[in-house]
């Protein structure tokens, strides 16, 4: 496939792309990347304009996690010298809110290290996005791990908009990332959130050893669960975990990447997420031609590019922030 523009007008025309097309966009030359990139801001823009959104991220509760992810610096499995603490105060939480609102962001996000939250950690988190609504105007989403009966209804109830819980790659190889939960867990978590009237973001984290077709599995799984925002990792290593060792994704292949996830998933909200700044390095602006959002002020447990850079970046590339009209 060498004509991109084609293919972004058959899907802007209600033809989606298949598993060859797919292909086909990973597959792609390095001579090909800018007109893909070019076809893909045309899905980009029709649904999003040029506007760039801003998400914040709050780790609420960090490290001592039970969980065996391979990838994940907060396990307590592995010896990271990742901070460790338990969950914040209501106040430290509303704070956080503060400053993302500050700063424009349309989400802020609140994220526990844990299986799954505790019914006091639950009330803790609910009480905060009561706090956080009444006082400004910003959207919340959390990532909590997975949820039980009724938890999701209460997160609802409290005022969180959406819940973030990713399926990390596809279920053929969810089982070489985690042994203490299953990619069918996570599945019936997100599932789960829907049905309690919250909106789902899910996505996945590339680079971790994953096949070409593992990848493009990903993508269409998230298609046929309707989430409505997924966020695009690239492995950033984590000394002391299983996957420490492995090397970061070449920045094009980032974005061959990223474009086939817009082409899956057309008019979603789609995040170039964690590892943007140490993968796709002086290619990071390219990200915006496929993707409309981003996370400013950097991650659980890496610093990001900063505020200052990701807003000058933003503007050099002649797109803008976008504005929150109502939370």
């Amino acid at each position: 496939m060498s004509n991109w523009s084609a293919l972004a007008e058959q899907v802007l025309g209600g033809t989606p792309i298949s598993t060859d097309d797919a292909r086909s966009i990973v597959r792609s030359g390095d001579d090909e990347l800018l007109p893909l990139l070019e076809a893909a801001f045309q899905i980009r823009q029709t649904f999003h304009g040029r506007d760039v959104r801003l998400h914040v991220l709050q780790n609420a509760k960090s490290g001592k996690c039970p969980e065996d992810c391979a990838f994940c610096s907060q396990s307590s499995r592995y010896d990271t010298g990742v901070d460790q603490y338990r969950m914040q105060t209501v106040e430290e939480l509303v704070e956080g809110a503060r400053h993302a609102h500050a700063m424009g962001a349309v989400k802020y996000c609140m994220v526990t290290a844990t299986r799954g939250p505790s019914a006091r950690d639950l009330d803790t988190i609910c009480e905060a996005v009561r706090q956080i609504k009444a006082e400004m105007n910003i959207n919340v989403c959390t990532s909590l791990g997975l949820l039980k009966d009724g938890q999701a209804e209460q997160l609802f109830e409290a005022g969180v908009s959406r819940f973030n819980h990713n399926l990390e790659s596809s279920r053929r190889f969810y089982p070489e990332l985690c042994g203490t939960h299953t990619w069918d867990d996570r599945v019936a978590t997100v599932k789960r959130a829907r049905a309690a009237g919250l909106e789902a973001c899910c996505g996945g984290i590339m680079g971790m050893g994953e096949s070409e077709d593992d990848r493009i599995s990903l993508a269409f799984e998230l298609q046929a669960l309707e989430v409505e925002s997924i966020p695009v990792n690239f492995l950033d290593p984590r000394p002391g975990t299983p996957m420490g060792h492995h090397e970061r994704l070449a920045p094009m292949d980032c974005l061959r990447l990223l474009a086939m996830f817009r082409f899956v998933n057309p008019s979603r909200d789609i995040r170039v997420a964690g590892g943007r700044e140490v993968n796709l390095r002086q290619l990071q602006a390219l990200a915006l031609w496929p993707a409309n959002s981003i996370f400013v002020n950097g991650y659980l447990t890496t610093p990001g590019a900063g505020y200052d850079a990701d807003i000058r970046m933003i503007e050099d590339a002649g797109f803008r922030v976008a504005e929150l009209v109502e939370a």
